[in-house]
């Protein structure tokens, strides 16, 4: 996740794949999710299939939708 550079997107599915299984991208998920407040991981680059954002919580979703917008990509409802 740390190699996926400003301004572009990875999902939970390809960062599975890329450890060797892609079979663990909810587990992906749940590691983007327990990150620690003030990490320097770019979680919010991590999208499910099909671009959607985060679905832990709206709060969530306006974050990342937030910090994928300051970095020039186009984030619709």
């Amino acid at each position: 996740v740390a190699q996926v550079p400003p301004g572009f997107v990875t999902t939970y599915g390809d960062v599975a794949t890329a450890l060797g299984s892609k079979n663990v991208a909810r587990h992906v998920g749940f590691a983007m999710a327990a990150l620690p407040d003030g990490s320097d991981v770019p979680w919010w680059r991590v999208v499910a299939a099909g671009g959607r954002l985060a679905t832990a919580s709206a709060k969530v979703q306006r974050e990342q939708a937030r910090r994928l917008r300051a970095e020039g990509l186009v984030v619709r409802a």
